[in-house]
């Protein structure tokens, strides 16, 4: 019996996927053989990988001045290649400081460069983005990044910087895919799989052409944009299993309507949670209501003495995934794309119940 998966990541995938790939498992599609055991540079592999990239680049309207990379390494190999690729020793970069991930892109950074903190939301306990309009980027700077959602404390932009001439990079890995995305607005976006995208294994890196052929001598192969681009992302071998369901979720995607559709229906779960949230005398949001993310909701009970009768009562109740972050505790729902609302209303009908036997 599946339960209502609301992990963070590796996060619940598309049953009719999953469906696909185990009756695909022993044979795809009259080869003989398994996609985890194929060449990468079969023809039937090239295949699979050129029809995902085809397909992603429909839904994101990626335009043709931009390479498309499916690589490793997670979201955090990426936080060294932004600055290994895009500035020379000696350069400093704008960094927005939003919650953990964007604290560990800022650190793995300085290893590199300097790094100039634009904007910290430390004074709000990180329940803030910076207000539209308040970042002040040096022209001098390679780069501006973001992170566009904070998986670990909720915390989501509501909209896109400007850094003006400056490239924006942002670390998309929570959100790609769960609304439209104005690709043309960045320099370059970066996303680990485990959440909209697929399994855990790749990373997508979308970077605009004209920022290629700027990486230090001593960026590892593996990292370097220009190589890999040039490899069509084959330099090493690259994560196949992980690059066919990413093909098979990105299908699924289209066939429920694309990016618009994905839209609504996330808007929808997300209203319905923090509506229950909101509604409540019992249960607490800890994000500020103008950054709150669609993705991951975080909320609180009055008692964290609560915390583990309420984990227990979910799991009874066939809803995992729901503990915070060990690093704050309280719950978090992560809604991605393959998240039913029936699974949000269980939720939410799981939180009535508990309020009324514990309020």
């Amino acid at each position: 019996m599946r339960v209502y998966n609301f992990s963070a990541g590796p996060a619940t995938m598309p049953v009719e996927v999953l469906e696909r790939a185990q009756s695909e498992l022993l044979d795809w599609s009259g080869s003989g053989m398994s996609v985890m055991e194929m060449s990468h540079r079969s023809k039937e592999f090239v295949g699979i990988a050129e029809a995902a990239e085809a397909r992603l680049r429909s839904l994101l309207g990626v335009p043709e001045d931009y390479a498309v990379l499916f690589l490793q390494g997670g979201a955090t190999g990426q936080f060294a290649a932004v600055p290994l690729n895009l500035a020379g020793p000696g350069a400093t970069a704008a960094y927005v400081s939003t919650g953990a991930w964007s604290r560990k892109a800022i650190s793995e950074a300085e290893k590199y460069l300097e790094v100039r903190t634009v904007a910290d939301e430390a004074p709000t306990n990180y329940s803030t983005v910076p207000a539209e309009g308040s970042l002040q980027v040096p022209g001098d700077a390679a780069y501006l990044h973001y992170t566009l959602n904070e998986t670990i404390g909720g915390v989501e932009f509501p909209y896109v910087p400007d850094a003006g001439d400056v490239p924006l990079v942002t670390d998309a890995s929570s959100t790609i895919l769960s609304r439209p995305l104005d690709v043309s607005r960045y320099g370059v976006i970066y996303a680990g799989a485990q959440k909209n995208l697929g399994p855990a294994g790749l990373t997508l890196v979308i970077v605009r052409k004209d920022l290629l052929d700027r990486a230090r001598q001593e960026t590892p192969a593996v990292l370097d944009w220009t190589a890999m681009a040039g490899a069509g992302s084959m330099l090493n071998t690259p994560p196949t299993l992980a690059w066919y369901l990413v093909g098979l979720v990105l299908e699924w995607v289209e066939e429920q309507g694309g990016l618009p559709a994905m839209a609504v229906r996330n808007r929808d779960k997300a209203d319905l949670l923090y509506r229950a949230i909101d509604g409540s005398g019992f249960y607490s949001s800890p994000v500020e209501a103008s950054a709150r993310s669609w993705m991951n909701v975080p909320f609180l009970v009055p008692d964290p003495a609560l915390e583990k009768p309420f984990l227990e009562a979910a799991a009874e109740a066939g809803l995992s995934g729901l503990g915070g972050h060990r690093s704050v505790g309280g719950m978090r729902a992560s809604l991605y794309n393959a998240m039913p609302i029936e699974g949000v209303q269980a939720l939410v009908d799981l939180m009535t119940d508990f309020e009324k036997q514990n309020g």
